[in-house]
């Protein structure tokens, strides 16, 4: 494997811890899992818009970062091979 393609696995990697996270930070909106774990119940310390609203930017920022190292390594591996 060549540096690049170590690169992006790191960067994937990375990514990956990163976006799930991400997502599990998210405040939840109604039923499901969130709310059987406690995520229902609603509180003002829970924080603002603004911050949810950088939270979605941030977890969307790192979702294409994600998707794009995904991509670049697929074909990385299907030019080594």
């Amino acid at each position: 494997m060549t540096v690049l393609s170590w690169a992006l696995l790191v960067i994937l990697l990375l990514s990956s811890a990163i976006l799930i996270l991400m997502v599990l930070l998210h405040k939840g909106k109604g039923g499901g899992l969130s709310s059987m774990f406690g995520g229902g119940m609603s509180s003002v310390a829970a924080g603002s818009s603004v911050a949810e609203k950088n939270l979605t930017r941030i977890t969307i920022g790192v979702g294409i970062i994600w998707f794009a190292c995904i991509i670049a390594f697929g074909l990385l591996l299907r030019t080594m091979v």
